[in-house]
């Protein structure tokens, strides 16, 4: 089977090489910005948008105008490239997975990208890297690069320039070494709780971090805006979300490991983050309830980092031969496991499970895990069924059919 990979390091580039990259980023977020005014001028006129190939002729006409001939300095491949990210923006915004797409601002999410792999160099015993109008950069090679490349992304964060390198290689079927199920309940007192009765506690990186950040947002407030203490300040800011967001990535990558390495099947809640993570504070005429309260779990939850374990954990799997199933999460956390009552009266409080109908104790989130693992198993076998009903009667069923059982 074929394996797409990608590989991150951190770039050690010389002023020179800075200074292009930081032009490069800069032009690829001039043609995004351009265009996107051009779609969005288009789009209010009733006026049918321009396709991929519409806004490449007018890169062309662009890099050949007087006006904007500094284009031409950049590579025109990742200019190319960001007309391609702003039409899969607008169709998923048309197909309502995204909002309408933003303009792009200096400092934030600065990167472009190059996809002809013929243009790349990749010399792994010297621990450089060959990019067009870039030359040879050093990188700093921690671990070895698997398979082909296929392209390179360059990004800057907090000051520091780092490269990822997708590969695609040929692996073997894999098979999975363990062969149990579990079940997880996710939470904000316990990260995951596992069905088995082992639990990860939370690692609340932005609650340790969220004093000397405010320290630094407030220092950072009083300086004169575009000075050079102002900018010190920044750099200070963008250093404690750096360190925040490195710990939570690390903590999720060490979980998600020891989870799929040692289970061929995970059943997970299929959360709706965005929904439970949603203000409450209202609008003037219908003010909202608990305001304060759910300000702060919603930042306890935004904390966790639930999705990005979830997607983690669906890779991870599928690498190592298992497979992630997501159930609905309605009364997981209600339903005793043990006689099937399902009642709020169950759960006595956010730790404590009793059911009201056999007596059964036991902590909460274990609870929810078991009935997750319940549902996970029935939502396999209802698909497995379907699958042979198909099969026996000579008609092709898709999975979206199949996924459609109900536990």
């Amino acid at each position: 089977m074929q394996r797409l990979q990608a590989y991150k390091y951190e770039l050690m580039p010389t002023g020179e090489q800075q200074r292009n990259m930081r032009r490069f980023s800069g032009s690829c977020r001039f043609v995004f910005n351009k265009a996107l005014a051009l779609q969005k001028a288009r789009y209010e006129q009733g006026e049918k948008k321009h396709g991929y190939a519409g806004l490449c002729k007018l890169l062309t006409e662009w890099r050949n105008s007087t006006e904007t001939a500094w284009l031409a300095d950049a590579p025109v491949h990742p200019l190319q490239q960001t007309l391609k990210d702003l039409e899969r923006a607008y169709g998923n915004f048309f197909a309502k997975r995204a909002d309408f797409p933003r303009f792009k601002k200096k400092g934030q999410g600065d990167s472009f990208r190059y996809p002809d792999p013929k243009q790349i160099k990749l010399d792994q015993a010297s621990s450089r890297l060959f990019l067009p109008k870039l030359g040879w950069l050093r990188y700093r090679n921690s671990r070895k690069v698997l398979g082909v490349v296929k392209n390179v992304t360059v990004r800057q964060s907090c000051g520091k320039w780092f490269v990822s390198i997708q590969t695609e290689r040929e692996v073997e079927q894999p098979v999975a070494q363990a062969a149990s199920a579990v079940g997880i309940d996710m939470g904000v007192a316990r990260f995951a709780t596992l069905s088995d009765g082992t639990f990860y506690a939370p690692l609340n990186c932005f609650k340790r971090q969220e004093a000397a950040l405010r320290k630094a947002q407030q220092a950072m407030s009083r300086k004169k805006k575009f000075s050079s203490n102002w900018k010190k300040a920044k750099a200070r800011v963008q250093r404690i979300h750096s360190r925040i967001g490195n710990a939570r990535r690390d903590y999720l990558h060490k979980c998600s490991t020891t989870i799929s390495q040692n289970h061929a099947m995970v059943c997970i809640e299929d959360l709706q983050v965005r929904n439970m993570s949603r203000s409450a504070a209202g609008s003037t005429e219908q003010p909202g309830k608990q305001v304060q309260a759910k300000s702060g779990l919603n930042k306890a939850i935004l904390d966790q980092g639930w999705f990005e374990f979830r997607r983690q954990l669906d890779y991870k799997l599928a690498w190592n031969g298992g497979y992630l199933i997501a159930v609905p999460p309605q009364n997981t956390s209600r339903t005793c496991p043990c006689c099937g009552h399902v009642s709020a009266d169950n759960r006595q409080t956010q730790a404590r499970f009793e059911c009201v109908e056999c007596g059964f104790e036991e902590n909460a989130d274990v609870v929810g895990a078991i009935n997750v693992l319940r549902a996970g198993h029935a939502r396999l076998a209802c698909e497995v069924n379907a699958a042979v009903a198909a099969s026996a009667s000579g008609t092709h069923r898709s999975d979206s059919g199949a996924a459609q059982c109900r536990v």
